[in-house]
């Protein structure tokens, strides 16, 4: 079997192997197959003499319109100012190759990340007689890993924006805290809430959040009947920052008023409305906290850690009024619509 598949082989190749023409088309053959590779063969002078089916397809120009032409002009204005081509070209004759990593040219004008490498040709006897360069389009995995070390960039500044916050709430919990226990659980409740915002964002690829949909995930966390708080307003998103910190200030709301306030009785109610008024050049969003059905309010002699996170958190993005009036507590926010949208907006502050 071993004679007959060598056979086989031989009555292939043997014609290839004595006749030059053969060879030389069957190497032609072999180049322009060699589609997803621009194979290029050059002078002594850098000019192009070969230009395979690859070369086209990647940089655009047919064999006609570039053989004759330097190879520095598939490289950018640049490089070619930089002296890169030949730079490589003496790496080739000094090392064996020349590497190339760099963005070149396409006839169109446009960019493209190449990959390859230039090598010398020599003649039997080893004197030099041209060039070949042979690169490869790697555009799509060079921004495939730029995306990457950014997502990993940006995954590194949001843990530890993350761990800051939580650092924050755990100091100032138990520094406002009667006791270890209660120090405990105003943690937990916290950073689980701040958790639940992170949860929301990440369904949205952590572009944004809905107001309505923080605020009804701020409802079931903390266990309060639906009908105890009436929400109601247009459908607004705000950006991963701006949600986190609606978030927390929610919870810090609805946990006062659960322990002091509407909440804290069998019929006093929460209303939330928000909306958003026009106006030129910067849309304004008016939120309104009203309790009411609880017993009577007096202003707190003392502004603890939950009173001073509501405060910093919503002052970041507007204006925030307190009134602590006896028939229920009422808090306004007016802030500038952009400014809770905006993506690249400043880090939470506790």
């Amino acid at each position: 079997m071993r004679d007959r598949k060598d056979q086989a082989q031989n009555k292939i190749m043997n014609p290839i192997s004595t006749s030059s023409r053969a060879r030389e088309r069957f190497l032609e053959a072999i180049l322009q197959s060699a589609i997803e590779y621009a194979i290029i063969a050059l002078d002594l002078d850098s000019r192009v003499i070969t230009w395979n089916e690859g070369a086209r397809r990647i940089l655009g120009w047919d064999e006609t319109e570039i053989v004759g032409h330097p190879v520095a002009v598939i490289f950018t204005e640049e490089d070619r100012a930089a002296g890169i081509p030949q730079r490589e070209m003496t790496a080739t004759l000094t090392q064996g190759h020349g590497d190339d990593e760099r963005w070149h040219l396409r006839k169109d004008g446009s960019l493209f990340w190449a990959s390859g490498q230039m090598m010398a040709l020599r003649s039997d006897d080893g004197e030099l007689e041209g060039f070949v360069k042979i690169l490869r389009d790697r555009t799509e995995q060079r921004e495939n890993e730029e995306r990457q070390r950014v997502l990993m960039h940006e995954l590194s500044h949001r843990i530890k924006n993350t761990l800051a916050v939580v650092q924050a709430i755990t100091n100032q919990s138990f520094r406002n805290a009667a006791s270890i226990e209660a120090a405990e659980q105003s943690i937990s409740s916290r950073i689980k809430a701040y958790a639940n915002a992170h949860d929301i964002l990440l369904q949205k690829n952590w572009l944004s959040a809905a107001v309505d949909t923080i605020i009804e995930a701020t409802t079931v966390n903390l266990g309060v009947e639906p009908s105890r708080i009436k929400a109601s307003g247009p459908a607004v998103s705000l950006n991963p920052q701006a949600a986190l910190g609606f978030a927390l200030v929610l919870h810090e709301l609805v946990t006062n008023a659960t322990k002091y306030g509407a909440l804290s009785g069998d019929t006093g109610t929460v209303e939330i409305e928000w909306s958003v008024r026009k106006n030129v050049g910067d849309d304004r969003f008016n939120l309104h906290w009203q309790e009411s059905g609880g017993p009577a309010v007096e202003a707190p002699k003392k502004k603890g850690f939950g009173s001073r996170l509501v405060n910093t958190s919503l002052s970041a993005f507007g204006d925030v009024s307190f009134d602590y009036a006896a028939t229920g507590f009422k808090l306004d926010l007016e802030a500038s619509l952009q400014k809770l949208q905006y993506q690249n907006c400043p880090d939470l502050e506790v």
